[in-house]
């Protein structure tokens, strides 16, 4: 009881902090940051990838697609095999005052975890572009569609049916990873109910309810792909 009790008086400690210490703007703000960065983040990586992608399965018979492959090499190889914590702090701390970005510390997140996420999302898509019938895009250069073309209006949207489930979990990965933006000075939700630790010096019930949080978004998008499945079968069907 005694345990039950101290638990209690804990997490009055946390509703004060949150709604009359007005905690809750922190907790906002921190979400919205998540939901932008990861959100933007996403967007980013798929326009990235399915570029990089494009580049990786198309024919190598002249130099320039050979020297645009081994560049997307170098650049999938970087950001897969570097922490992204370290992309954060290389790019935060020393490209964006190289080059003198004005990029915020949001800015800057928002950037990074997209040109992390292109490296992932690259992967990904050209699996996908491999699972379509290769006769999909031999029909459309037969047309008369140029090779750029015919993949995006034919190849892509079909590829991106075969990987929405591992999209998903590209996004679920960058909702949890800005977990990290702190170490820039960006405000997320572990910086908002630290924030909120720290003014009652409890930290047990804030990080618990950052948890639920997470694992509230992580169902939500989770649920979110099952429906835009279904409505894809559907589709699928119908045709």
């Amino acid at each position: 009881m005694d345990g039950f009790a101290r638990f209690i008086k804990k997490w009055d400690a946390f509703l004060h902090t949150l709604i009359d210490d007005g905690g809750y703007n922190w907790v906002l703000e921190g979400l919205r940051n998540t939901l932008l960065i990861a959100v933007v983040g996403l967007i980013l990586g798929i326009l990235i990838g399915t570029v990089i992608a494009m580049v990786e399965v198309m024919p190598k018979y002249k130099r320039l697609p050979r020297v645009l492959n081994k560049v997307c090499h170098a650049y999938v190889a970087f950001f897969r095999g570097t922490p992204i914590v370290v992309q954060l702090l290389v790019g935060y701390f020393v490209l964006r005052p190289m080059l003198g970005l004005n990029l915020s510390a949001l800015g800057s997140c928002m950037l990074i975890f997209g040109m992390n996420s292109g490296a992932y999302v690259s992967e990904i898509m050209r699996g996908g572009i491999n699972s379509v019938d290769p006769g999909q895009l031999e029909a459309g250069r037969a047309v008369g569609l140029g090779y750029w073309t015919a993949m995006l209006k034919i190849v892509v949207p079909q590829a991106v049916k075969n990987i929405l489930p591992t999209i998903g979990n590209e996004f679920i990965a960058l909702v949890k990873d800005t977990s990290i933006v702190s170490f820039v000075g960006a405000t997320d939700l572990y910086v908002a109910f630290k924030y909120i630790g720290t003014n009652n010096y409890e930290f047990m019930v804030p990080y618990l309810v950052m948890a639920l949080i997470y694992i509230v978004l992580v169902l939500l998008i989770t649920l979110g792909i099952r429906l835009m499945e279904r409505s894809l079968n559907k589709s699928d069907r119908r045709h």
